[in-house]
């Protein structure tokens, strides 16, 4: 699926991608690294659920998601290895715009697209990590706190002290 505003578009994410995506990560996350790897790693496992913003200029955003299992969020900087071979929810891993895209409506339309998928893989529900910067921003999508472990407060901790595990149920036609 393709989202369209002018010239600049959400298209599917592709290797070629990567460079310009985890250039992008590393200028608007600075406090949140994550491997190379990581990026390769989750197009591979899930390119269904990884798009990119781009126009003639070149890459000014990305998403990142993909199937998941439980209230356990991946560490940040983690290698999954393998997506659960029984998901029950469509997880966002990263979203992130170039402050010249912000403020046009771009991150709806990246979480349309991870519904789109969610609803693809016939998945109820996405969750994410919100970090404590974004956790406002998340909460003004839809998406509402989880009850979570200790074991959960751990893996949170990976991220910041204020991060929090937040989901949304999948909808309807976007």
């Amino acid at each position: 699926m393709t989202y369209s505003t002018a010239d600049t578009i959400w298209r599917s994410m592709r290797p070629d991608d990567l460079a310009a995506t985890i250039t992008l990560a590393a200028r608007i996350h600075p406090d949140y690294p994550e491997d190379d790897d990581i990026f390769r790693e989750r197009l591979t496992l899930a390119p269904e659920g990884c798009f990119v913003l781009e126009n003639a200029r070149g890459v000014h955003g990305y998403l990142i998601s993909h199937p998941w299992a439980g209230h356990l969020s991946p560490r940040l900087n983690c290698l999954l290895g393998s997506l659960p071979a029984q998901p029950d929810s469509w997880y966002l891993h990263d979203l992130a715009l170039d402050e010249t895209v912000r403020g046009q409506g771009r991150a709806k339309e990246a979480i349309a697209l991870a519904n789109n998928a969610a609803r693809a893989a016939h998945l109820p529900v996405i969750t994410l990590t919100a970090t404590g910067p974004a956790r406002t921003f998340w909460l003004r999508q839809g998406f509402t706190p989880e009850n979570i472990s200790e074991a959960e407060k751990a893996v949170l901790a990976s991220y910041d002290p204020e991060a929090s595990f937040l989901s949304r149920p999948v909808s309807g036609r976007e």
